[in-house]
């Protein structure tokens, strides 16, 4: 976890400078586990974001924005009435561990002036945020609400006392000796490998303890207590001086992790990218994180419903295969009833079998031997061959049709699970789900209590370098209204090749290069093939779009096309840059 005790510690040396003696102006809960503080300082607002996650608590200050809940939690309620207009007096860090506690002045229901602590813990799944105050030390409220059963050390809800967790058996960084370390390692048998550091020391990270133990092993092999000792102390006291945030990532882009200093042992394999600001750092590196986790969360029952719908169309696909490779024998019965009805007078009711001269084969010289049923008349032995002939020519045109109709509802489902996975907000997600209500595959519910118009989100809108708009539909009716309705017919539609995507846009008769190049990047981004290095795009013009009877929302056909190859992970170059 890059957000250890170590860049907590540079974190909150930040904060101090931006935080303290500022006035608490608003409070917002948008997640369940999550907070906003909007600040007032020197005739500005600042947020402070404040998150219990389970994987991605943390504290910082954001410029993001986040839509509020339409009724208030009892947590943000409790918040409001004790620490809104309040004044932020102080930040601590305990014990060189990740637990905040940030000290708040504010005056209670009765005018009298009080103190507060909004006691940070950023502990895993076990991430908290809990009001306490202080005459009393009594929790106001929390965040999660912790009882007896699930934790018999200590309980967390209002009207308790507020209890630490326990506190760590390791050595505190900032004030080790090197006659308290010897003893630790001997007393707890650690060895000296890559988790050394973290298994020694609160507030380092499995991350952080990698690097140094990297750092040292790389001219020292096997490094005495003595010359361990003497380095980390060398790096504890040189830590301010040494702060440098950066944020790792791979030759794609795509983020491995953070960090307050410059991780030798990351950097030997990952692109550094350098950052002024602890702030700015964990903004730009949690934003997209927390918020895919958040949507992958939201959205796993709709997944979980089309993976059901796509195995069962596999299913299906399979049955009708196995019944289309048994009609690919029709013929041979149909010419067997053609054969017994040319020599039915040489047959005899009774007769197992009969060899009769084959006259469909070229060289006619070839007999077929031909099964009866003895309890049959020759008539009626013809009869059953023709019967069968017709039955399984008659199951060849269904199961043609059926599996054509298998075909098209898999590429409507994975089209469907590739804007789930593309969604970014939960206004997205119920739009999704309203599709699927209207395509039948959710049952719908009508609620009374639901007063309130649904909202909805616009498709994509980008602006070419050429200065052209470019539309994107997010889903599968926002790609009907864009292509069919919305479009004039001379516009140039994309889509990627043969894969689910979003139908794209280009608003104009006249298309440069450079666009059609932003646009195909944009179809490609928007795709199943996003992580692709080189993806097939279409593209021709609205006109030649057309969407067969009962097609379901999104799929359309085309013939008249031009096909183009991008690179989608290019997207965020020309459009983030």
């Amino acid at each position: 976890m890059a957000l250890d005790g170590i860049y907590l510690y540079s974190l909150v040396n930040n904060l101090e400078k931006s935080i303290l003696n500022s006035k608490i102006d608003k409070i917002n809960q948008p997640e369940k586990d999550e907070i906003i503080l909007t600040l007032r300082k020197d005739r500005q607002n600042i947020k402070l974001l404040i998150s219990a996650s389970p994987r991605f608590a943390r504290i910082h200050l954001t410029n993001s924005t986040k839509e509020n809940p339409i009724k208030a939690p009892m947590y943000l309620m409790v918040l409001r009435k004790y620490i809104l207009g309040g004044r932020i007096t102080n930040l601590i860090q305990k014990d060189s561990d990740r637990i905040l506690i940030i000290e708040i002045e504010n005056r209670d229901e009765l005018g009298f002036d009080s103190l507060y602590s909004l006691i940070v813990e950023i502990m895993g799944r076990h991430s908290n945020i809990t009001l306490v105050r202080n005459r009393d030390n009594k929790v106001m409220e929390s965040i999660k609400h912790i009882t007896a059963d699930i934790n018999s050390y200590r309980v967390l809800y209002p009207g308790v006392n507020f209890i630490y967790p326990p506190s760590s058996t390791k050595l505190n960084p900032f004030s080790i000796t090197f006659e308290e370390l010897s003893s630790f390692i001997t007393k707890n048998s650690i060895t000296f490998d890559n988790k050394f550091y973290s298994n020694c020391f609160t507030g380092i990270s499995i991350l952080l303890s990698n690097d140094l133990y990297y750092n040292i092993t790389n001219y020292n092999n096997s490094p005495t207590t003595s010359e361990i000792y003497e380095n980390f102390n060398k790096f504890i006291h040189n830590l301010d001086e040494n702060i440098s945030y950066n944020m790792y990532t791979n030759k794609l882009g795509i983020v491995k992790d953070f960090y307050s200093l410059k991780l030798d042992s990351l950097a030997k394999d990952y692109l550094s990218v350098p950052y002024d600001n602890p702030n700015i750092l964990m903004d730009a590196f949690y934003e997209k994180k927390d918020k895919q986790d958040r949507l992958q969360n939201k959205s796993t029952d709709l997944q979980k419903l089309i993976h059901t719908n796509i195995d069962r169309c596999n299913k299906k696909s399979k049955i009708l295969n196995e019944t289309l490779n048994e009609c690919a024998e029709k013929e041979s019965f149909k010419i067997k009833g053609d054969l017994l009805t040319s020599y039915i007078y040489t047959i005899k009711k009774g007769d197992s079998e009969c060899t009769l001269l084959n006259f469909y084969n070229e060289n006619q010289e070839e007999y077929l031997t031909i099964p009866l049923n003895k309890t049959k008349t020759p008539s009626e032995n013809v009869q059953y061959y023709y019967k069968k002939y017709n039955k399984l020519k008659t199951s060849e045109e269904y199961a043609k049709v059926q599996l054509d109709k298998n075909v098209q509802e898999m590429k409507y489902l994975n089209s469907v699970l590739t804007n789930i996975i593309n969604a970014e907000s939960y206004t997205e997600i119920d739009e999704i789900k309203n599709e699927l209500i209207e395509t039948g595959y959710i049952r719908f519910r009508k609620n009374s209590k639901s007063s309130k118009k649904a909202k909805t989100s616009k498709p994509h809108h980008f602006v070419s370098s050429d200065g052209i708009d470019i539309y994107v539909g997010k889903n599968n009716l926002q790609n009907d209204y864009l292509s069919l309705k919305f479009a004039n017919k001379n516009y140039l539609w994309l889509h990627a090749k043969d894969i689910p995507g979003s139908h794209v846009i280009v608003c104009s008769f006249d298309i440069p290069d450079k666009t059609l190049e932003e646009a195909a990047v944009i179809a490609g981004y928007y795709s199943k093939g996003k992580d692709s290095l080189k993806l097939p795009i279409d593209y021709t013009k609205v006109k030649e779009l057309k969407k067969p009877n009962g097609a379901k929302p999104g799929m359309v056909i085309y013939h008249t096309n031009k096909t183009l190859m991008v690179n989608p992970t290019d997207f965020n170059k020309i459009f983030n840059s």
